[in-house]
Order: C-alpha cells, then structure tokens, then sequence
C-alpha cells in the first residue's frame, strides 16, 4: 500500500475507503481521528457534518472519534450505526415535546437542562440509540469532560465499559454548570461539560497519537467564544464554589482557548499538505443557540453543515 504518512486528511480518508480498510485492521501506519464540537444545539451544525461522512461511507476510515458535549452525542450516534436514521432527531417536534429544556422545571428547584430526561428517557424510548453497537465498535469512542475539581480536560474513555456507563460519560461530557445540575460522577470523580477545558477536543486526539485530525466546527470562522459577563460569573460563583473552583476558573479562560485552538486549526488546515482539517458552517450560516427550540432553524443548521462536509469530501 501507498505511504500515506505524509498525505492529506481527505485524500487519507478516500485510501482507505477505496481499500475497504477496517478498524482495528489498518496497514496505512496512520491513525486518524475525528474531533466534534459541541455547543449545546449549535451542535446541529456538527450533526450534519457527520451524517455527511456516514452517507459518504467514510465513518470506518476513523480510528477514533472524541466528542464534547453535543459533539459526543454526534459522536455516539456515528459510532451507533444509524446515524442516518437518527442524526437529524435534534429537530425532531416529538424531541423537543420530550422538554429536555424546560424552564418551569428549574423554577421547580431541577435542572433547566434535564440530561437524565435526555440520555434515559429520549436516547431509550424515543430515538433508541443502540449503546451495545457503539460499546462494541471497533472505533475508539472518547467522550470529552472537565474535572470538576483541577478544571482540567478528561478523556471519559477508559471509564466506558457498559450501556449504562456511557450513558453516564455522555452526561457528564454535556453537563452545562448549574443549567445541568450538578457535576456527574464517573469513576469516582465528578465532571461538567467538557467545553471548559478542550471544546475543540483535537488536542487530546494529538497527544493520543492522533497522524490526521478532521474537526467538525459549531462556529463560523467570524464567530468566537466570548468571556463570561460580569453576571454570569456572580450567577455561576456559587456553583463552582460548591463543585469545583478549578473548573470555575476554566470557565473564565475558555474564550482564551478557543482564541488559541481557531489560530491554530485556521494555520493548520491552510497547510500545503493538511493532516489538521476543521469544517466550519460558512460565513452567512445562521446564529443557533445553546438553548435555541427553534426547531426549523436547527433543521437548516443540520442541512446546512450536512452540505458543507459533503461540499468537501472526495
């Protein structure tokens, strides 16, 4: 087989799909590796990134496949195997009648964003999602979290081993400070939405041993992550003072971060020869919120991204 060391990101991708190259089976020397960013329901636009790579029948080129918050949901749905039936269920009205956000709940004294409800109930009942097939996928699957305690960012998949802790994992990876209850327990720490620490989860990838690294963006390339205000610090100082002042610290430097990781995926992804790729929604793309119930908008997001990974591919 042709060295691939040293070839592009795509062209490595279409090799190996041409070859009906295997996981677990490869004899390329690469090891490739897909980063999704999450954002809440912004995450629609990553969504369609990746059922643009399983239509493609690019999803067995991957190693592995690392996800935060709403990207490790995209991720699981990839690696479940039936991401074309289910992917575009972030827009789905019998979803969203399930009020996984649900402000009366939170006047209530409950979580405002209920991932139990999510994850339980929808992922068992509504849109099954097949946690064996993924337990059981030759793809590595690398649910990203932070520490409650250190703030530092966490690979959840040493902890994955069954149906119900990855159900788990998939939790804590998208558990939103204080909108989310409180930080979820995995192997004896606790964790919150990984997007404090590494929202972009390709470094992670990088030091795992990661040759090529395609990245599902959420954000256009004139969008970024804005510091927290001066009100949302007071609002969430209780909470971090109570679960994890690290992880309260990271929150206040993760535009930082996002600051350094569009920089560096920007340089990377101009390369003559890419082995670091992100995807963006194109300038002009919609703004979708976190928390957005704007379900026609988040439909279009899913196309949208759905056609620019498409746009893109071999």
């Amino acid at each position: 087989m042709t060295d691939l060391t040293q070839v592009g990101l795509l062209a490595a991708l279409q090799a190996r799909r041409e070859a009906g190259s295997r996981p677990g089976e490869r004899t390329d020397g690469l090891r490739i590796a897909l980063a999704v960013e999450g954002g809440g329901n912004r995450s629609a636009y990553s969504a369609g990134m990746a059922l643009a790579l399983d239509e493609a029948g690019l999803t067995d080129a991957f190693d592995d496949v690392y996800g935060t918050s709403g990207g490790a949901l995209n991720a699981a749905w990839l690696l479940s195997g039936e991401a074309q039936r289910w992917m575009r269920s972030w827009a789905w009205p019998e979803v969203a009648a399930a009020k996984i956000t649900d402000v009366r709940r939170m006047l209530r004294g409950g979580p405002l964003v209920d991932l139990r409800r999510l994850v339980h109930h929808v992922y068992e009942s509504i849109t099954p999602m097949d946690f064996a097939a993924i337990l059981a996928n030759p793809i590595g699957f690398h649910p990203m979290a932070t520490d409650s305690r250190t703030g530092e960012a966490a690979d959840l998949a040493p902890y994955v081993t069954d149906r119900l802790s990855l159900q788990t994992a998939l939790r804590a990876s998208a558990c939103m400070p204080l909108l989310a209850g409180r930080p979820v327990r995995v192997g004896g720490r606790t964790y919150v939405d990984g997007g404090l620490s590494e929202g972009v989860p390709y470094r992670t990838a990088l030091a795992q041993g990661a040759t090529h690294v395609l990245v599902l963006r959420t954000r256009r390339s004139d969008q970024s992550a804005e510091p927290p205000s001066r009100l949302e610090r007071i609002v969430l100082a209780p909470y971090f003072l109570r679960h994890g002042r690290a992880a309260g610290a990271a929150h206040v430097r993760r535009h930082q971060s996002y600051t350094a990781d569009d920089v560096h995926l920007a340089e990377a992804s101009a390369a003559e020869v890419a082995l670091l790729l992100e995807v963006r929604p194109p300038l002009g793309a919609p703004d979708v919120s976190r928390l957005s119930s704007d379900l026609d908008g988040i439909a279009a997001a899913i196309e949208l991204g759905r056609a620019t990974m498409a746009g893109l591919l071999p």
